[in-house]
């Protein structure tokens, strides 16, 4: 073990690197909750469904294809109680979809510190046997 300066092993100088890491660092690493990320992206989905079966219904001009919303939602039809359905559907894949996009998310971001990390440690050990 080598003493640095301030008087500390080579162990704890490693330790005071990962401490100053900035802020806007810690937070592009940090995981994204699976959870909170579907709730987020399911609201949006439902809203949208729910948005655009209301405007077909006030405006009164009907949007091609909307009706083929039914053949994907069980329930599903152009009116209110088929926008409120809308929503429930639109809700539910849109929280799996979200769960799912932050899970992968959060997978690949831990292998790719795994790799990194263990890139960095084999380089710093690769001459460990010139010194003995």
């Amino acid at each position: 073990m080598t003493v640095h300066p301030t008087g500390h092993g080579g162990e704890n100088h490693h330790h005071e690197q990962e401490e100053t890491l900035p802020v806007s660092a810690k937070l592009l690493f940090a995981p994204v909750d699976k959870r909170a990320f579907g709730v987020a992206i399911g609201t949006v989905t439902g809203l949208f469904v729910f948005a655009v079966t209301a405007l077909d219904l006030i405006h009164g001009v009907p949007l091609p294809g909307l009706h083929l919303l039914a053949q994907y939602f069980a329930g599903y039809s152009v009116s209110w109680t088929g926008a409120l359905i809308g929503f429930a559907w639109g809700f539910g894949i849109g929280f799996c979809a979200g769960w799912f996009v932050a899970f992968t998310r959060n997978l690949a971001l831990a292998i790719s510190l795994f790799i990194i990390r263990t890139r960095a440690e084999l380089d710093t050990t690769r001459d460990f046997l010139d010194h003995i």
